[in-house]
């Protein structure tokens, strides 16, 4: 990148709608994220469970501080987010490369951090499962 380059208003109107609309897909997953993790809660907090399995109260509460974590650090990144989308106006002021630079840095690394909390919650959610698949009450049904 040649640092003396310049953008037109359109170029960088683009580039600044891109990053926007990933701020907004990021922000769509972290929705969903909320759904999930009111499931996983009410799972956890439930009386599914077999009563006699080791463990188990101690298994759930690390699970749910966990979760908590999670959680916390998702609402972290979700201000992040805001702040960076709040700052891509700045963008169109970019006249040259290096200021572009910059933008797409931090994108980049908020990126990183958006991927890390949906790694870690599905890590998370995967383990609660298959703890929790094997421990579930099992009910008789009647045909």
């Amino acid at each position: 990148m040649n640092p003396n380059t310049t953008h037109t208003k359109t170029e960088q109107t683009k580039k600044v709608e891109d990053l926007h609309a990933d701020c907004r897909n990021w922000k769509s997953k972290f929705r969903f994220l909320d759904d999930e993790f009111s499931f996983i809660e009410r799972l956890l907090n439930s009386y599914v469970f077999e009563p006699n399995t080791p463990n188990l109260f101690e298994r759930l509460q690390d699970y749910l501080s966990r979760l908590k974590k999670v959680k916390a650090n998702k609402v972290r990144v979700l201000e992040k987010i805001s702040n960076h989308e709040n700052d891509l106006g700045g963008m169109l002021e970019c006249t040259d490369d290096t200021c572009d630079l910059r933008f797409y840095q931090k994108h980049d690394a908020l990126e990183a951090e958006v991927v890390f909390v949906m790694e870690d919650f599905q890590y998370l959610k995967s383990e609660i499962f298959n703890y929790a698949g094997g421990i579930l009450k099992k009910r008789k049904r009647d045909f």
